[in-house]
């Protein structure tokens, strides 16, 4: 946890958006692996481990919520690390990615911020790989329309 707690709550931030709820995923993940931790640690890879555990979690708690509790901004003086800083500051694009259902929101992150191939995210979220690749294709598809919309806006006297 000393060595590697920093990562695993930038990790759980990119997953909930939340700085307190990233808090709870890492404790909750770390509350749930401490019974079997002696036996984890001599694998080969513990992160992807805990890692594993907090998108299984956070995917049980998205079926128990009603709705979403995602904030356009991070409050002051919750982020110590230059990473979440500069995830938190872009808020354009985690308002885009805040946009999409949860479903697509995971895959994306899974995808691209943790460099998972789509056997390893199918396995994390529990769906085929064949879902995983049309998640991120609509995914993708809704965050390029959502784009050109704003390139739009912002350019007016443009013809497309």
């Amino acid at each position: 946890m000393r060595a590697r707690g920093s990562a695993l709550y930038r990790y759980g931030f990119v997953l909930t958006g939340n700085a307190e709820d990233a808090a709870d995923l890492v404790q909750e993940a770390l509350l749930r692996l401490s019974d079997t931790w002696s036996r984890v640690r001599r694998k080969d890879d513990p992160e992807g481990y805990v890692r594993t555990i907090m998108a299984r979690q956070h995917i049980s708690w998205w079926r128990r919520r009603k709705r979403e509790h995602l904030v356009a901004a991070v409050p002051e003086g919750t982020m110590t690390d230059a990473g979440v800083d500069r995830l938190a500051a872009d808020t354009g694009l985690w308002a885009e990615l805040a946009a999409l259902p949860r479903r697509q929101r995971a895959v994306l992150v899974l995808r691209y911020y943790e460099d998972l191939s789509d056997q390893e995210i199918a396995k994390i979220l529990g769906i085929s790989c064949g879902t995983v690749r049309s998640q991120a294709s609509r995914a993708l598809a809704a965050l390029r329309v959502r784009s050109a919309a704003h390139a739009a806006v912002l350019q007016p006297g443009k013809a497309s």
